[in-house]
C-alpha cells in the first residue's frame, strides 16, 4: 500500500474502513480531558458499551431467581460456558469441543502442565523463550522443582542471535532437535510480549512432534489479534487471557484450548474439580472423576457468571466483525504506523522498532526500543493523550487494535512523535 503522511489521507481511509463502526461501540479514556490515542489493548482492551447491559442482565436473574437461576431462564447458569464456544473456536482456529473459558492464564498453564508435563529420567527437558513473561516462568520454574527436578538443568531459553531482537524460526526447530529424545514440552508464547514477535506455531509444533514432545502455547498476546488454527496446526494445548486484545475486562477469564485427539482421555492425569465431571452425572455427588468430553473434562469449580457476561460482550463484538477482517485492518493499520514511525524518526537515532517488518510474523503490536530520552519520551507522549506502554528497561509498546483504533489515531501519534523528535535529537 502507498502510504501517506497526510490528515486527508488517514480520514479517507477511515471512510474506506468497513470496520470502522466498531469504534462507536467501545468507551475510550481520557487524558488531559481529551479523548486518548488508546495504543495499549496489548495490555488492556477498552470496554465494550455492551458489557454493562450483559452484567445488568445476570444481576436482574440473580436478584429474581436466586439459586433457580442455575437452571432456569434464558441463560441458565449451569450451561453459561457453552454461550462463549462458537467465538473462542472461531477466533482460536478450533472446534468447540476442544476449548472452553474458565479460570485465569496462570492457573491454566499449571492445570495444562499437570497434564502434558510428565518428565522422566529421559525425557524431561522444557524450551521456551528467554525473557518469557515473568508469570511463565515462574509456572514453569515451580512445575520443574514440583517433580524434584532443577530448572537450571530443564529449562531450555531460546535466545535471538547477537545483535538480533527476535528469534529465526530455523534456529528454534534446530534446537528442538538437539535436544531430541530429551525435549518433553515446548512451552513458549505465541507472540513474545516484549518484541511483538508471532511465532510460527505451526512449524514449532511439528518438530517437537517429530521428537516426541508435546506442544504448548501462552496466547495473552495472541488471542483476538493473530490469526490462529490451532486444531489445523496440530497444537496440543494453549491457554489466553481475554483482558487484552478480547476487551473483557481488567484480570477476567481465561480460556483453554486442548486437541481433540486428548477428548476421550480419562487417563490423562490432571488436577479434577465437579464442573469437569460429566454434567450428566454432576449431582449425583459420588465419588470416581468420570471427565467430560473435550477441553470441558479440565475445568474445576462453576464459571464466573459476571466474568461470563462481560467477556460474551467483546465476544459478540468479534463474531460480527469477523477475525479474518479484523486481522486484514491490523496489517494495514500497523503497516501505517511502522511507515509513519520510519518516515519521521529517519536517521534521529532515537528510536528502533524491534518488531518484525514481516506482518505475518507479528500481530498489530510495535515494540519501541528507546536509544535516547528513555521514560522521558514515554511521558512526553502520555501528556499529549498517547495511551502506551512502557517495559523496562527501554522499550515503548504501541498497538494499534483494529476493532477501535482508527486511521486518524495512527496520524494523530505522527504529529506527536514529530515533536518529540525535535525535542530529544
Amino acid at each position: 500500500m502507498n502510504y501517506q503522511y497526510s490528515e486527508s489521507f488517514a480520514l479517507e481511509m477511515d471512510q474506506k474502513d468497513p470496520l470502522a463502526k466498531f469504534r462507536d461501540q467501545f468507551i475510550f479514556p481520557q487524558v488531559n480531558g481529551e479523548e486518548a490515542i488508546y495504543f495499549c489493548g496489548n495490555s488492556l482492551g477498552l470496554q465494550p458499551k455492551t458489557v454493562r447491559n450483559g452484567l445488568d442482565r445476570e444481576l436482574q436473574n440473580w436478584a429474581k431467581m436466586a439459586v433457580d437461576g442455575h437452571f432456569h431462564g434464558e441463560d441458565a447458569w449451569f450451561y453459561a460456558k457453552n454461550k462463549s464456544k462458537p467465538a473462542l473456536a472461531e477466533i482460536m482456529g478450533a472446534h468447540e469441543h476442544e476449548v472452553v473459558a474458565m479460570n485465569n492464564l496462570s492457573v491454566n498453564l499449571h492445570l495444562l502442565m499437570v497434564s502434558f508435563y510428565r518428565p522422566t529420567s529421559e525425557k524431561y527437558k522444557i524450551i521456551v523463550e528467554a525473557g518469557a513473561f515473568p508469570s511463565d516462568q515462574y509456572m514453569l520454574e515451580t512445575q520443574v522443582k514440583f517433580h524434584g527436578l532443577n530448572p537450571e538443568e530443564v529449562i531450555v531459553e531460546l535466545k535471538p542471535r547477537a545483535g538480533e531482537h527476535t528469534l529465526r524460526t530455523e534456529d528454534i526447530v534446530a534446537e528442538i532437535k538437539k535436544q531430541g529424545d530429551a525435549l518433553a514440552l515446548v512451552n513458549m508464547a505465541g507472540i513474545q510480549y516484549y518484541s511483538g514477535q508471532l511465532f510460527d506455531l505451526e512449524a514449532i509444533t511439528k518438530a517437537a512432534h517429530e521428537v516426541g514432545a508435546y506442544a504448548g502455547f501462552d496466547l495473552a498476546h495472541a488471542a483476538g489479534n493473530a490469526l490462529l488454527k490451532l486444531h489445523d496446526w496440530d497444537v496440543d494445548f494453549a491457554t489466553w487471557c481475554s483482558y487484552k486484545y478480547m476487551n473483557s475486562g481488567p484480570g477476567n477469564i481465561s480460556g483453554i484450548y486442548v486437541h481433540e485427539r486428548f477428548a476421550e482421555r480419562p487417563d490423562i492425569p490432571r488436577f479434577a474439580g465437579w464442573w469437569g465431571h460429566d454434567e450428566g452425572q454432576r449431582f449425583k455427588m459420588e465419588k470416581g472423576f468420570l471427565p467430560m468430553f473435550g477441553a470441558d473434562g479440565w475445568q474445576l469449580a462453576n464459571t464466573n457468571i459476571l466474568a461470563l457476561a462481560a467477556h460474551q460482550a467483546s465476544l459478540d463484538i468479534f463474531m460480527e466483525a469477523g477475525i479474518e477482517n479484523l486481522r486484514n485492518k491490523s496489517v494495514s493499520l500497523t503497516g501505517y504506523l511502522e511507515y509513519l514511525i520510519r518516515e519521521i524518526s529517519g536517521e534521529s537515532g532515537i528510536l528502533e522498532i524491534i518488531t518484525p517488518e514481516n506482518p505475518s510474523e507479528r500481530g498489530c503490536q510495535l515494540s519501541l526500543l528507546i536509544h535516547r530520552g528513555g521514560k522521558a519520551v514515554f511521558d512526553e507522549w502520555y501528556q499529549h493523550g498517547v495511551v502506551g506502554d512502557w517495559r523496562n528497561p527501554n522499550v515503548i509498546r504501541l498497538a494499534p487494535t483494529p476493532l477501535y483504533n482508527s486511521y486518524m489515531d495512527v496520524f494523530r501519534f505522527a504529529k506527536i512523535l514529530e515533536q518529540s523528535i525535535k525535542k530529544f535529537a
